[in-house]
């Protein structure tokens, strides 16, 4: 047996406490009428009342009382087979963690705003499966699609530019990645919508992603694409390793490397993927947009699961302790006297 509120059983010291209250002051009530009638003038006095009725009602009172107690305790007896059938969406967030991410053009800079507008995301997210893939010029599986939220955090929370050596950004990557995902799913969770949502500011030094972009529309993979930073741009701040600022990143011949956002391939991605782009370009900007579309996805049954669990008792007890508290309440405490005729 297992409790789902065990710290409710504590409560089962009340019904004892009053049964003791009530008994200490029904003494003391006895004591000071002696004091001033006699046992005749008692008897006299208290021929409507009916003792054996006020002990019935104490024997279904406060056992009922403890049922009832024991009841919102939620004792779980035995086991039961339950299936559980899972709907919704299988997102696969595409995370960049290249060097440039760390610009602050937007605040604080481009890879932490990109995780805070991540974690808001599933903040939204009923019952959908989420998975995370970071890349600069590689690309891996940081979380396997999943609905436990708190491990996605977890591993979203762990992303950094430090998890790859310094190199170029190349889309074909994360691409080939999350096609390689959605492909080793199992057949019965293939029938959920599948949505790609790719954060990056827009750089890639790689030749063209068709190839990849192709693989993914024929899984009947969406799409959709958010670039992140200021088409001004901003220097790539260098820390040392402490993680103490000490420049910014220069280049062969010493000047400041400035990174710009480059939107042109993500739009065309986005195209491709049959999804939308979205921009942050400051620090109060949002990806509300796309929020609102993947809730008009078609949210299919992706999974169904059957475990067995305690089963929960807790109506026996309640409604058993119902009854007695509704016999104790119709017990009388007082009766008629007997009238005596001639």
């Amino acid at each position: 047996m297992i409790w789902e509120h065990p710290q409710l059983l504590w409560l089962l010291v009340v019904p004892l406490l009053l049964f003791a209250a009530g008994w200490y002051i029904g003494l003391r009530r006895k004591k000071r009428v002696r004091k001033f009638f006699s046992a005749e003038m008692i008897g006299r006095l208290s021929t409507k009342s009916w003792s054996r009725g006020r002990k019935l009602k104490h024997l279904f009172l406060y056992p009922g009382l403890a049922l009832l107690i024991i009841g919102m305790a939620g004792p779980k007896i035995g086991s039961e087979i339950r299936e559980v059938k899972r709907e919704g969406v299988d997102l696969l967030v595409v995370l960049d963690v290249s060097r440039s991410m760390l610009a602050e053009d937007v605040r604080p800079n481009r890879l932490d705003k990109a995780k805070f507008e991540i974690s808001s995301l599933v903040d939204r997210l009923q019952g959908d499966r989420i998975g995370l893939v970071l890349f600069t010029n590689q690309a891996f599986l940081q979380s396997p699609l999943t609905t436990d939220y708190s491990a996605f955090r977890m591993y979203l929370d762990l992303a950094s530019t430090d998890q790859f050596p310094h190199a170029g950004t190349d889309f074909r990557a994360p691409l080939r990645e999350a096609a390689r995902v959605f492909e080793d799913q199992p057949q019965s969770a293939r029938d959920a919508a599948k949505v790609v949502l790719l954060f990056s500011d827009g750089e890639n030094h790689s030749p063209d992603f068709e190839q990849e972009m192709n693989r993914l529309r024929d899984q009947n993979v969406y799409v959709y694409t958010v670039g992140i930073g200021s088409l001004s741009g901003a220097p790539i701040p260098v820390f040392d390793n402490s993680g103490r600022p000490v420049g910014n990143l220069r280049d062969r011949s010493g000047s400041v490397v400035t990174t710009r956002l480059e939107p042109d391939n993500l739009r065309r991605i986005a195209e491709i993927g049959r999804g939308s782009y979205y921009e942050i370009r400051r620090g109060n900007d949002r990806i509300d947009g796309f929020i609102s579309q993947l809730a008009e996805l078609e949210r299919r049954e992706f999974a169904s699961e059957r475990f067995s669990d305690y089963a929960n008792r807790y109506q026996y007890p309640t409604a058993a302790g119902l009854l007695l508290v509704v016999i104790s309440m119709m017990i009388p405490a007082y009766r008629k006297p007997i009238e005596n005729r001639a």
